[in-house]
């Protein structure tokens, strides 16, 4: 195995929590390769921070321009959710909310954030990694910080709840058990669905316990890209860190859906992928249902 490979994954881990896209990110792998390729290897004193400091900035290039894309973007934009495992490092850095909380900072704070929150990187590693001063770096350190704990306070995910949350969740959907549905629900719930506007999707985010329970009862008899709900298979696996359900049908994957918690159990966010073109990892990957 070549050095490069030895750190493969931990430089997907950093592309993919910066730019939100598994395509995205591996795609910033293979560039960072290419510029080692090009680089005197007997020149570099620490491989591992030589390559973390390549795919960061170029992964920050990316996000600057997949940003101004995503403002034409039809629909709700959510991250393109990944299959993880209980062994993985993503943990719940790579969450589908925080994810979204990511994309509102800038390309500097999220990498700063992503280097420090999520790989325990000092402010002077960050600095040699982004190619900006110490002091910059804590600044930048200090907004993201704040911003991010101001839209998702931070609770303790429990996996086992969650894991229950989401079989409740998915009963009571598929049933179409409206009762039952209000009952999980947080009181200010968020649904967020993503079709990119290539697949049936709600096309603004849908708020409240009443309106989302009753969005959900209201397509549990409905066919979708041309498949019952009864001919379709619901599974639980580890998605982006969590309990996660992937939706599968005619022999293709379908949709994903991810639940937040809050302090209570309920769930306070719903973030629904239906966007072909962000279904690609789960589709390829093979699905490791939680045991």
């Amino acid at each position: 195995m070549s050095v490069f490979d030895e750190h493969r994954s931990l430089l997907f881990s950093v592309a993919y929590r910066l730019l939100g896209s598994a395509a995205d990110a591996e795609d910033a792998v293979q560039d960072a390769w290419v510029r080692w390729a090009g680089t005197d290897h007997e020149q570099v004193r620490d491989v591992k921070a030589y390559l973390v400091r390549i795919v960061s900035n170029v992964a920050m290039d990316r996000l600057r321009s997949v940003q101004r894309r995503r403002e034409t973007y039809v629909g709700p934009w959510l991250p393109e959710p990944i299959l993880t495992e209980s062994t993985s490092d993503f943990g719940d850095s790579v969450s589908q909310a925080l994810l979204v909380v990511l994309e509102s900072l800038s390309p500097l704070e999220r990498a700063v954030f992503v280097l420090k929150e999520a790989f325990g990187f000092s402010h002077r590693e960050i600095a040699e990694a982004v190619d900006r001063s110490e002091d910059t770096v804590r600044q930048a350190a200090l907004r993201a910080k704040n911003h991010v704990q101001a839209r998702r306070p931070r609770f303790h995910q429990d996996k086992a709840r969650q894991r229950r949350a989401t079989e409740q969740f998915i009963a009571a959907a598929a049933g179409g058990d409206i009762n039952s549905l209000m009952g999980l629900l947080a009181p200010d719930v968020a649904l967020w669905t993503d079709g990119g506007g290539k697949v049936r999707q709600a096309m603004r985010p849908v708020f409240g316990a009443d309106r989302v329970a009753a969005w959900f009862a209201g397509i549990a008899d409905r066919p979708y890209q041309g498949i019952m709900p009864a001919d379709m298979t619901a599974e639980v696996v580890e998605l982006n860190g969590g309990a996660g359900i992937v939706f599968s049908g005619g022999g293709r994957v379908i949709a994903t859906l991810t639940l937040d918690l809050d302090e209570t159990g309920q769930v306070a966010a719903i973030h629904n992928v239906a966007n072909p073109d962000k279904l690609t990892d789960v589709t390829n990957r093979k699905i490791h249902p939680m045991g």
